[in-house]
C-alpha cells in the first residue's frame, strides 16, 4: 500500500520529462516521465530505496534524502514544502502517535468577534475540511441561489465536487476543485480520510480522488463566481490563519469596480445577520 508521500514522488516523477533535465531519451517505455533510475541517480540514492519510499515500504527517509528528491526533481518552493510535509505525516512516529479526532467545529468567541468587525463585507470561518463554521450576511446574500450553504454543515468540499451548481457558480472549477483536494492534506487528522472514504469518495468518484492523489499545488488565482443573476464576480483572497483551532478566517476582496458594485447592491438587499453554524 502507497502512502502520500510515495504517491506525490511517483506523481512528480511521471510528470517530469526528462529532456526538461538535461537527460537523453531512453527509448520507449511502459509509462510517461523520468525513469525512477534516473531520479535515484539525480537525487543519490539507490533505485530499490526509492522504490521503497514511492511503494510505502519505507515511512521514514531522512531529511536529507527528501532535500535530494525534492532537488532532483526541481521542486517549486511551494511543491518543497508539501514534500517535506507529507513526510512528517507519513513516519511511522507520526502514525503511532496518531489519535484521531473529529474536526473543531465551534468558534472562539474573539474569532465571531473579529468577523462581526467584517459584517459589511464578504467573509466566512472553514476548517481544514472545508465546513463553512460561520459567515457575513453579505456572504449569504452573495451565495443565495447557488446551494452553497445548503449543506448542513454547510462543506466548500462536498459542494465543489457534488453539486452541479458548482460548476455555474466557480468559472475556473478546475482550479478551485485542485484547491479543495490539496488542502484536505493540511487537515488535522486521518480521521478526515474516514470522513472522505465513507462520504465524499462514494459521492465524487474517479473526479475527486484523482486530484487528491495528485497533489497538484493550487495557483490560487483570482476567484471569478458568476452570479445567478447575471453579473461575473472577480475577487482577490486574504486568509487569517487559526492554527491553533485548525480554522481560517477567509475575505473576498473585489478586484474591480464593477464587482464592488455587486456586492455592496447585494449586501444591501440582505436582510439576514452574522451567522454562526457550528
Amino acid at each position: 500500500m502507497g502512502t502520500p508521500l510515495g504517491d506525490f514522488i511517483r506523481a512528480k516523477r511521471d510528470a517530469i520529462q526528462p529532456d526538461s533535465l538535461g537527460l537523453p531519451d531512453r527509448g520507449r517505455r511502459r509509462s510517461p516521465g523520468l525513469r525512477r533510475l534516473d531520479l535515484a541517480a539525480r537525487a543519490g540514492i539507490s533505485v530499490e530505496y526509492l522504490a521503497r519510499i514511492e511503494q510505502g515500504r519505507d515511512r521514514n527517509p531522512s531529511t536529507a534524502v527528501v532535500n535530494a528528491i525534492a532537488d532532483s526533481l526541481s521542486l517549486a518552493a511551494s511543491e518543497r514544502n508539501h514534500l517535506r510535509y507529507l513526510a512528517k505525516i507519513t513516519s511511522d512516529e507520526c502514525s503511532a502517535h496518531f489519535k484521531p479526532a473529529p474536526p473543531l467545529r465551534r468558534i472562539r468567541p474573539s474569532v465571531m468577534d473579529t468577523l462581526h468587525m467584517l459584517e459589511q463585507g464578504l467573509a466566512i470561518v472553514t476548517n481544514r475540511l472545508g465546513d463553512v463554521l460561520a459567515h457575513t450576511s453579505t456572504y449569504a446574500a452573495v451565495t443565495k441561489g447557488t446551494g452553497l450553504l445548503d449543506g448542513d454543515p454547510p462543506n466548500i468540499t462536498r459542494y465543489v465536487f457534488t453539486d452541479p451548481r458548482a460548476r455555474a457558480l466557480f468559472l475556473d472549477w478546475d482550479d478551485i476543485a485542485d484547491e479543495q483536494a490539496f488542502d484536505l492534506w493540511l487537515a488535522p487528522s486521518v480521521e478526515n480520510l474516514e470522513w472522505l472514504t465513507a462520504e465524499l469518495i462514494p459521492l465524487a468518484g474517479s473526479e475527486f480522488t484523482r486530484r487528491l492523489n495528485r497533489h497538484q499545488v493550487p495557483r490560487r488565482g483570482v476567484l471569478r463566481l458568476k452570479h445567478p443573476s447575471g453579473p461575473e464576480l472577480r475577487l482577490t483572497r486574504e486568509t487569517l490563519e487559526l492554527p491553533a483551532d485548525d480554522q481560517q478566517i477567509v475575505v473576498f476582496l473585489p478586484v474591480d469596480d464593477q464587482t464592488a458594485r455587486t456586492v455592496e447592491q447585494l449586501g444591501r438587499q440582505s436582510t439576514g445577520r452574522l451567522r454562526s453554524i457550528s
